[in-house]
């Protein structure tokens, strides 16, 4: 990921007042536990005093490993954004297919197979779902629910984050959408969505169906 797919958001939350950093790493060559110690070397060279987080996709499982490994951050919020954090249906689905299985790179590593770190309730954490969208979810008949195509909206529920909000988005729309941006802002700014559901206790069940 080299943080173009960001690029937008940013753009948006700069224009709100934030100063963005974008961290670049390796998808599916490194393990998400392995891109977290390389993000905590990152934040230690910006020296900055506050630094809010706000994590895509597996870029959400990356945070989790980060404050798993290194809890004393600098003070901040974290917003995760369809973020398969209690794991991946899509991503079974796919590694049960010899053919297809590659495709994951080292992204199963306690990562999109739901192996990943709980949230250590650490700092204020929101989460945004997507329910809107084609994606390869869709394609391969694996999520029939909820969802931004990609991503089920159960699989975003973390046990422990202060706010939720689902939005009509897709799962790639959502880092062009200005309604993400603003939950986004508004979250980092009050700890609270403007259109969110409240806390969550606890995480549902996911289902882990499997091809027959």
């Amino acid at each position: 990921m080299t943080g173009l797919e960001m690029g937008w958001l940013g753009l948006r939350l700069g224009a709100m007042g934030h100063s963005v950093h974008y961290f670049h790493y390796q998808s599916f060559s490194t393990r998400p536990r392995e891109s977290a110690e390389k993000l905590n070397d990152f934040v230690k060279q910006l020296q900055l005093e506050q630094v809010h987080f706000v994590g895509h996709s597996l870029g959400g499982i990356i945070l989790l490993h980060l404050f798993d490994l290194y809890p004393g951050q600098p003070p901040g919020r974290v917003v995760l954004l369809g973020s398969p954090v209690l794991g991946s249906l899509v991503a079974r689905t796919l590694s049960f297919y010899p053919l297809l299985h590659h495709l994951l790179g080292r992204t199963t590593d306690q990562g999109l197979l739901g192996d990943a770190p709980a949230w250590r309730r650490s700092r204020p954490l929101g989460v945004i779902a997507g329910n809107s969208g084609m994606g390869i979810g869709r394609v391969f008949g694996c999520l029939d629910g909820p969802c931004d195509g990609t991503v089920a909206v159960a699989e975003t529920r973390l046990a422990g984050a202060d706010d939720f909000c689902t939005l009509p988005v897709g799962h790639m729309g959502m880092l062009f959408s200005r309604e993400v941006a603003k939950q986004t802002e508004k979250f980092l700014e009050t700890a609270r969505f403007e259109q969110g559901s409240g806390p969550i206790s606890s995480s549902p069940q996911v289902p882990e169906n499997q091809p027959e």
